[in-house]
């Protein structure tokens, strides 16, 4: 199998590509590209350029125009004798198999997409066995119809032509066919394997679900990066990994949390993003357990963020898809100690945008928007330990209220009053 691994070459040069388009401003486009920089850096790779193109979608045959492509080509010549040249090319959307092969011929440096970028990604942070099985079944699901760009590519090799034609591919024609056919017949008898497997390891984590006992379950949910392992540390006093980079977590980490006498469990799960992969999200269904059998929710935002509203959005329609939307939920907007924003002038009457609103009106904004729900939203710094001890207390009236409901019969919460 073809390993996705930008980390072997840690200062590996990268180009991005994104287009504007009817459903995708200007202003849209540039956030996406901004993540997409950020996906690279996770991955060890350094942004030098970006290109972007205005159309009305993306090109079946090479995503952008064939003028936008020749200038990407241009450009990357341009870098060839430079102490940097451009190691690869990212593209902001996931891209055909024929897109790939077309692209990959005209600019003759390493394609990549969004969807292989966070692949990546993953295979870098899977650490347990559980996540391991997850990314390499996402991997082969990503690769399996694109497997007829990759024979091309070891044919161009074979050949030892740069152009991709003469004798090399046509002797190497037959034998190409041969192992293509193979290798999916390999590929998909992994897949089924690395499907048993995964069921035999739900089954194991659902034995362990249930003999957790009654306790009430909470899962703490987000976009990535969000902070939600930093919270995690310290409602728990654990040590989880935690690191401003995105999907720091990926397997679920439970730890058993104490508010004044008052046990429940809590889960840190894998950090949702924008355009994430369905190969993805099905392979780490198992993971998504935790979410699905939770008591109660916690949507953890990063409030700092400039783009944290469709961060929300994108957490919510994920959380529908999963069949969690009508769960209990807690909204807590984290990082208030990282919020920026600018003043404006007194006599300036224009209508106010989220980079000059304030975290007192914006804070009012939002609690607003929950007034009459039973959950006010919480506003807090895990970094900073601001208002940490508004969230322990909301905590805990809203696990006792959820426990008392879950299990009436049971004395345990009624002895804690007692005492």
């Amino acid at each position: 199998m073809k390993e996705f691994v930008i980390s072997e070459a840690k200062a590996e040069t990268a180009v991005l590509v994104g287009l504007i388009t009817q459903n995708q401003d200007e202003a849209k486009t540039k956030e996406y590209l901004d993540e997409l920089e950020f996906l690279a850096d996770t991955a060890g790779a350094v942004t030098v350029k970006r290109f972007t193109q205005r159309v009305a979608g993306p090109s079946q045959v090479t995503y952008v125009g064939k003028g936008k492509l020749e200038e990407i080509r241009q450009y990357i010549i341009r870098k060839e004798d430079e102490e940097d040249p451009v190691g690869m090319v990212i593209f902001d959307d996931e891209l055909s198999a024929k897109q790939m092969r077309n692209i990959e011929a005209e600019l003759k440096v390493k394609i990549l997409d969004r969807t292989s970028l966070i692949l990546d990604i993953f295979a870098m942070r899977a650490q347990t066995a559980n996540a391991k099985t997850q990314v390499e079944l996402a991997q082969y699901r990503y690769l399996l119809p694109r497997l007829q760009r990759l024979w091309t590519h070891l044919e161009r090799q074979g050949g030892g032509s740069g152009s991709g034609g003469g004798k090399g591919s046509v002797g190497l024609r037959g034998p190409g066919e041969t192992q293509l056919e193979m290798d999916r017949r390999i590929i998909l008898q992994r897949i089924t394997l690395l499907k048993q497997r995964l069921v035999e390891i739900d089954k194991q984590k659902t034995t362990q679900r249930k003999n957790r006992g009654r306790l009430i379950r909470v899962a703490l949910v987000g976009y990535t990066n969000v902070g939600k392992s930093t919270l995690m540390n310290l409602l728990s006093k654990s040590e989880v990994f935690a690191e401003n980079k995105l999907f720091a977590t990926l397997d679920t980490t439970v730890r058993k949390v104490v508010i004044d006498n008052l046990p429940f469990l809590l889960a840190d799960t894998v950090g949702f993003i924008r355009k994430l992969p369905t190969d993805l999200v099905d392979s780490f269904k198992s993971t998504l357990d935790e979410v699905r059998e939770a008591d109660l929710l916690v949507h953890v935002v990063d409030i700092s963020h400039p783009d944290f509203e469709e961060q929300i959005q994108v957490v919510n329609k994920t959380l529908s898809e999963l069949g969690c939307a009508e769960k209990p939920m807690m909204m807590v907007f984290n990082k208030i100690d990282a919020y920026q924003w600018v003043e404006k002038e007194p006599d300036d009457l224009t209508p106010p945008t989220k980079e000059n609103i304030s975290l007192e009106e914006l804070q009012h904004t939002w609690m607003a928007k929950s007034e009459g729900t039973a959950n006010e939203p919480l506003f807090i710094s895990a970094r900073e330990k601001i208002n940490i001890d508004e969230l322990r207390e909301a905590y805990y009236k809203k696990v006792r209220e959820l426990h008392v409901q879950k299990y009436p019969y049971n004395d345990f919460l009624y002895n804690i009053d007692e005492e």
